[in-house]
């Protein structure tokens, strides 16, 4: 659910509190789950023992499949252990594995009653089969505690609507009292609970409630705007789409919303079920729960909320891209996949399947998807673009930037702020091709675009720019500056302080270097190019045994072909002497004959998985 950071922060706590009667069993667990697909078989270990700490490490690596796997193997040799079953049923409740899950559940529920995630479990059960008033008592013994009413509450209040009972639905509603945005919650659902039992008055009362109250969340501005469609108020509900893509711009779900109604095309409710209904609390808890980090709860509420609205495209969406935050990409791939074909979302999902596909090391069949999804989609800027980063990362940089270019054709001659990355993009690439000038002038583009309340990105472009100046024996004193603004923003970055240890470097200040350098190598001492800086500098300041060191480490790091020569080159005859004084700010020296290339490292915050490129993420 898409909000602001206000909302977020509170339905996280709803997600957290909800989930705290098997806290200690998550925390142990300490996996990520798989979209509900047939578990795959594992070779059990021949004892409970060798089970559960089988169990344990594949948890521990994020492999859901697997720790559900042995945890029930351990569970048979076992059966009696109720912290075993717990641990096997979160396990299985996150992995997709449903069926075992709910099985589960019915057995510990068995053995304490007050098992609220259990309870939960089997009364979303309860509504998939139309057994509303069996759900409504799950959810009564579904725990205690603000959040944990709030869900109750609601799910409870969807059980009643499915029921045919939409008074009482609407009365268990209005129970709810709390905090400002607990009210927009209830109101939302007060509304689509209201539109669906035929009670249009209430329904535009609450739906307008909680648009009032909240703008900035995708899911209420869209039941709103569906709501006032459907009674003909079309304008309005032009307007309330127009507002939310003024600041969220391009939302594919906006979009199609707003092609739909100058096309005098019909929108269908939101909700069109109570099943729906219920689905969509649980991803409301799991969308909150996903953007504050709180990814295993969070993955358990999606599963939920699918099983209940396995078309919801939004909710497997956010499935998916949390799995790909908790680097299961196979995973995540999985349930791209299954967003169906009729849904807005599709091409997002596509071209993150592509962006993946390269993260796997599979570039070329992420290219040819991606390129199919670009003729078929002409128009959108993001493909293209992801098309550029594959290439990119696939050095194929001469490709990459005219792709790219093809991109910010598209966005036309006067760039929104937010496509800062497409001129950083391509001008990476154009480095990366020799092509000097051409580089310069996007970089500095992006430089102008990057938001300035965004430090983080804006260090990044710094970086990238000034060390490439700086590499090049370049506007010294600007690169310079730039380079201590940028560590100034990041001082966490290796990368970025390996850049200003260079530019003392190159300045002759090689004292200097030697102590950013060292620094640099405490936050990425896995990096070739840091090390082998590292070791230039150790030699100039005559450390020699030292730098001879850091090229070797450097050499055993696997750095880029042409690296490797250079180091060897250096591990044979050291540095070639200095011809001339250190030089200063105002008198730069000339190009060492011996120079590495331009380094790799981190992506920046923005760039898409597989896209990484040297120093900034460029």
């Amino acid at each position: 659910m898409n909000g602001n950071a206000a909302t977020r922060r509170t339905l996280s706590a709803l997600a957290l509190c909800l989930a705290a009667s098997v806290a200690t069993s998550i925390t142990a667990l300490a996996a990520q789950p798989r979209e509900s697909t047939p578990m795959t078989e594992y070779e059990p270990a021949e004892s409970l023992e060798g089970n559960f700490l089988s169990a344990y490490i594949a948890g521990a690596s994020k492999d859901t499949s697997a720790a559900a796997s042995f945890y029930r193997e351990a569970v048979k040799a076992d059966p009696r252990n109720a912290e075993l079953l717990e641990r096997a049923f979160v396990s299985l409740l996150a992995d997709g594995a449903l069926p075992d899950a709910f099985r589960a559940a019915e057995r510990l529920t068995a053995r304490d009653g007050s098992n609220g995630l259990a309870q939960l479990s089997l009364g979303v059960r309860q509504i998939k089969a139309g057994q509303f008033a069996q759900a409504r008592q799950n959810f009564a013994r579904s725990g205690r505690g603000a959040a944990a009413d709030l869900t109750s509450t609601l799910l409870t209040a969807w059980a009643y609507a499915g029921a045919n009972d939409g008074k009482r639905a609407l009365e268990v509603v209005s129970k709810l009292k709390g905090e400002r945005y607990y009210n927009t919650f209830r109101d939302f659902h007060a509304g689509l609970i209201a539109n669906l039992v035929g009670d249009q008055a209430e329904a535009e009362r609450r739906l307008k409630a909680a648009y009032d109250a909240d703008q900035n969340t995708l899911r209420i501005v869209d039941a709103y705007a569906r709501f006032e469609a459907q009674s003909g108020r079309t304008d309005l509900a032009i307007q309330a789409y127009t507002a939310f893509d003024q600041l969220l711009p391009r939302h594919p779900i906006v979009r199609d919303a707003l092609d739909k109604l100058k096309a005098g095309k019909p929108l269908t409710r939101l909700v069109n079920t109570a099943q729906e209904g219920a689905g969509e609390v649980l991803y409301g808890l799991g969308s909150a729960g996903s953007t504050q980090g709180d990814e295993l709860p969070a993955v358990v509420y999606l599963r939920l909320a699918l099983y209940l609205a396995p078309e919801h495209a939004l909710a497997r969406l956010t499935l998916a891209d949390t799995l790909d935050r908790m680097k299961q990409t196979e995973r995540a791939n999985d349930a791209y996949a299954q967003i169906p074909a009729s849904s807005p979302l599709k091409l997002n999902a596509d071209i993150q399947i592509g962006l993946n596909l390269e993260q796997l090391g599979k570039g070329e069949e992420a290219i040819q998807l991606l390129d199919a999804a670009m003729k078929e989609h002409p128009d959108s800027i993001d493909v293209v673009t992801a098309l550029g980063n594959v290439q990119r990362s696939r050095k194929k940089y001469e490709e990459a930037a005219a792709t790219y270019s093809r991109a910010i054709e598209l966005i036309g001659k006067q760039p929104a702020a937010n496509y800062w990355t497409t001129f950083y993009f391509r001008g990476t690439a154009y480095e990366r091709a020799k092509h000097w000038p051409k580089a310069e002038a996007d970089l500095k583009k992006a430089l102008e675009l990057v938001p300035v309340n965004q430090p983080a990105a804006r260090a990044q472009v710094l970086n990238y720019l000034a060390y490439s100046w700086v590499d090049q024996n370049m506007n010294i004193d600007e690169a310079f500056t730039m380079l201590k603004q940028a560590v100034d923003a990041s001082p966490r970055d290796g990368m970025i302080i390996d850049s200003l240890g260079w530019a003392y470097f190159r300045l002759g200040r090689y004292d200097d270097a030697v102590r950013e350098l060292e620094k640099a190598i405490e936050l990425k001492p896995g990096d070739p190019t840091i090390n082998d800086h590292l070791g230039d500098a150790y030699w100039r300041s005559g450390r020699r045994l030292e730098g001879k060191f850091q090229w070797q480490h450097a050499k055993d790091l696997n750095p880029e072909p042409d690296d490797l020569v250079k180091i060897n080159a250096k591990l044979k005859d050291g540095l070639p002497e200095l011809e001339k004084p250190a030089a200063t700010a105002e008198n730069p020296p000339e190009p060492e004959k011996v120079n590495p290339e331009l380094p790799k490292g981190a992506p920046a915050p923005s760039e898409p998985p597989g896209a990484a490129d040297k120093k900034s993420g460029g």
